[in-house]
């Protein structure tokens, strides 16, 4: 059987992985980040990249090595790990975090621009997180008609998705060539954070793309892509996902410095944005005008649109395997939730986010770097385990530090306070790399299982 693809094939393929990752949503955090970064965007860059653009295509990459999604990559792991691993990433690609983020970005970017702020139609919360009215009808709303499309699985939408994320992707582009012709202010200085820190901030601002989760989950669809265009055999496999994957990093490297540049020059027409949906908005009305602004409201909300229909039918489509329930209802349980959810604000969630990803990151990172140097293990089984609890341990210091940054908890503050004094990185919110680095050295020394002479 023929295992080469066509040139036309293979730079489809990479087109339709970019189109996995690029999303409304993803483009929310350069601006944000490159402000903040001032003169530092440089190195704020490079970390986010690291994290929002290798650390997919490196993911990418394990997936096709080990030939299947999470059960493949944690076989050496306690038995059912890679279900319960699968659930945990959806329901964070799904109703706790992504999706209900698809509909704030729609109201952020695409609705709110146009119809300003309705300052007096928000009530306080007990909890101090305010309600926009209108942003609770423009959110249900959205997630009524996501319901919709997501009835039949999305194909309709799906269509028009091959249509936006082109034309999401040149708005972009006439975007970074109007910022490098006419940038809207200059480089100001860094926030106090970004001053000594900017790289890891950038490092971690990366976790917010969620990209990595989504290229474990969406490895295997490509794989299957390519077995039906009759690419089997594992060499081929690896290779032709490896030129997908690159084609992906370079288009989403593209629109992420350009986004940076743009964050970093935005502190005239944005100063003080409470997220990176504003900078952009603003930074379109300064550039192009109201028109511009129309031409990235539609876009941006059909874009937001798909991604939610996708990401909808897809957690529908696997819990419907796991549950007695329906697709459907699963559908209508998750629109309901992320409407929910998505009252709290953007960002608010983008805030209330950062914990989780502090604590789960570390994990798939350790997980992806292990699936590469398995074959040289000597014991597989205990070097995974041992490498993932070490990783799990420290990890969830950087969460919890996470959590008490948001609610100032005291006695998780005094204990992080002691752990940042004497852990390298424990400041920045990278706590787990050392000591996983140097666990992951050590099991090269677990000797082997010995097999018994008959």
């Amino acid at each position: 059987m023929n295992q080469r693809l066509s040139r036309a094939d293979t730079i489809g393929l990479g087109l339709m992985t970019f189109a996995f990752f690029l999303g409304a949503g993803n483009i929310i955090f350069p601006p944000l980040e490159g402000q903040l970064a001032g003169t530092n965007v440089l190195y704020a860059m490079f970390g986010f990249l690291l994290t929002a653009v290798g650390l997919p295509l490196v993911s990418i990459i394990a997936v096709a090595r080990v030939g299947g999604g999470l059960p493949s990559m944690t076989t050496d792991l306690p038995r059912g790990t890679g279900t319960f691993a699968a659930v945990l990433l959806f329901i964070i690609i799904g109703p706790a975090f992504a999706t209900p983020r698809t509909g704030l970005v729609a109201y952020e970017m695409a609705i709110k621009p146009l119809i300003g702020t309705l300052e007096d139609n928000q009530l306080a919360l007990s909890t101090n997180i305010i309600l926009d009215k209108t942003q609770a009808i423009i959110t249900s709303l959205f997630f009524v008609i996501t319901l919709v499309f997501s009835w039949s699985r999305g194909k309709l939408i799906d269509n028009i998705g091959k249509i936006l994320t082109p034309a999401l992707f040149l708005l972009l582009i006439c975007l970074a060539i109007g910022v490098i012709v006419a940038p809207q202010g200059t480089l100001s200085d860094p926030a106090a954070s970004y001053q000594d820190n900017s790289f890891t901030k950038g490092f971690i601002g990366g976790y917010n793309t969620m990209d990595t989760f989504a290229a474990l989950m969406f490895g295997m669809l490509l794989v299957d892509v390519l077995r039906g265009k009759g690419v089997t055999e594992p060499k081929a496999t690896y290779k032709y996902l490896v030129i997908a994957g690159v084609i992906a990093a370079a288009g989403l490297a593209f629109v992420y410095i350009s986004l940076f540049w743009l964050g970093a020059t935005s502190s005239t027409v944005a100063p003080g944005a409470a997220n990176g949906g504003v900078v952009l908005a603003a930074y379109v009305q300064a550039l192009f005008g109201q028109p511009g602004q129309w031409i990235l409201s539609g876009v941006v909300l059909l874009a937001c649109l798909t991604t939610a229909v996708g990401l909808v039918s897809a957690c529908a489509d696997y819990f419907a395997t796991l549950t007695p329930l329906r697709y459907r209802q699963w559908v209508i349980l998750l629109c309901i939730i992320c409407a929910l959810v998505a009252n709290v604000g953007l960002s608010q969630l983008i805030a209330l986010s950062v914990p989780v990803l502090l604590a789960l990151y570390p994990l798939t990172i350790a997980l992806v770097a292990l699936t590469f140097i398995r074959p040289w293990l000597p014991n597989p089984k205990y070097a995974f385990r041992t490498v993932m609890f070490v990783a799990l341990i420290f990890s969830l210091l950087d969460g919890m530090r996470g959590i008490a940054s948001l609610q100032n908890v005291g006695w998780i503050k005094s204990l992080l306070d002691a752990q940042t004094e004497y852990m390298p990185l424990a400041a920045q919110g990278m706590a787990w790399v050392l000591p996983t680095a140097i666990v992951m050295l050590l099991v090269f020394l677990i000797p082997g299982n010995k097999k018994k002479a008959l």
